[in-house]
């Protein structure tokens, strides 16, 4: 048998064998872990020189009498709270490298029209948890806590407790940065053809419905405030991802109109020749 014969192996044909691939696995995930636990001692001593809870403790000041701060009923607490804010502060700082450890493992599984959409999809993704992460602190949260609050009378007094209010802090964090991915996992689902612009305009009043109720809960308050701060941009979004959807399927369209040699959507027909 010749050379040119002989079936390729893993080698040979650029493939990685699976051991290979398990032991580069390995080792991105201690990279990775390596660079959080870096980034936890750092967040550590970040926050023994810097007031990062008093900065998370700014929307509860308002609603406590003067001079009083928030209490703890444990005395292990104090510190938890340091190791769980060393935790977030320390993931803030690895994520570069964990992320690029993620990528450096996927891309070559990629194709290259793949890898040209991962990068600007995290980016925005990035960018919209970050805008409602700082949402949920600056406006709702405030606002909740005056809403809530103001269910108490002369027989009931505030007693606030730091795990409770950091555990309200979280929630609401956690969740508008979450709900701010709308528009990115929608796009995403029509890139890979799950549903269409057609689908997202047939279903446009169950999410109202939806987006109505998660408003509700997310922001206890008046229907004003709720439709103001949480419910419009949210609609927003939905919208903005049916006329993106149009797009992508719209370009779509004229991609496979060209590689069939057809005049695409929107394109003229060439003028007759002369006789």
């Amino acid at each position: 048998m010749t050379d040119a014969a002989r079936p390729k192996g893993p080698e040979q044909s650029g493939e990685m064998p699976f051991l290979d691939h398990l032991e580069e696995l390995r080792w991105r995930i201690i990279k990775g872990l390596a660079a959080l636990i870096l980034g936890v001692a750092a967040g550590y001593v970040l926050l023994t020189r810097v007031d990062v809870v008093g900065f998370l403790t700014q929307p509860i000041l308002p609603f406590l009498p003067v001079g009083q701060r928030l209490l703890f009923t444990s005395p292990i607490y104090p510190f938890l709270l340091t190791l769980k804010l060393s935790f977030v502060v320390g993931l803030l700082v690895a994520s570069p490298v964990i992320v690029f450890q993620v990528w450096g493992f996927l891309r070559p599984a990629l194709y290259r029209a793949e890898r040209r959409v991962v990068v600007p999809v995290a980016l925005v993704g990035l960018v919209l948890f970050v805008a409602g992460a700082a949402l949920a602190f600056y406006v709702v949260l405030p606002i909740a806590l005056k809403v809530l609050l103001g269910f108490q009378s002369q027989s009931l007094a505030a007693f606030i407790t730091a795990d409770e209010y950091f555990g309200l802090t979280t929630t609401l964090v956690l969740s508008f940065g979450a709900i701010f991915q709308l528009p990115l996992v929608l796009i995403l689902l029509v890139y890979l053809r799950i549903i269409s612009a057609a689908f997202l305009r047939r279903h446009r009043r169950t999410f109202v419905i939806i987006n109505a109720i998660l408003s509700a809960v997310l922001t206890p308050g008046d229907i004003v405030v709720m439709t103001a701060i949480v419910m419009v941009p949210i609609q927003l979004f939905y919208e903005l991802s049916i006329i993106l959807a149009l797009m992508i399927e719209h370009r779509r369209a004229r991609a496979a109109a060209a590689a069939a040699g057809e005049p695409g959507p929107g394109a003229s027909a060439p003028a007759p020749g002369p006789a």
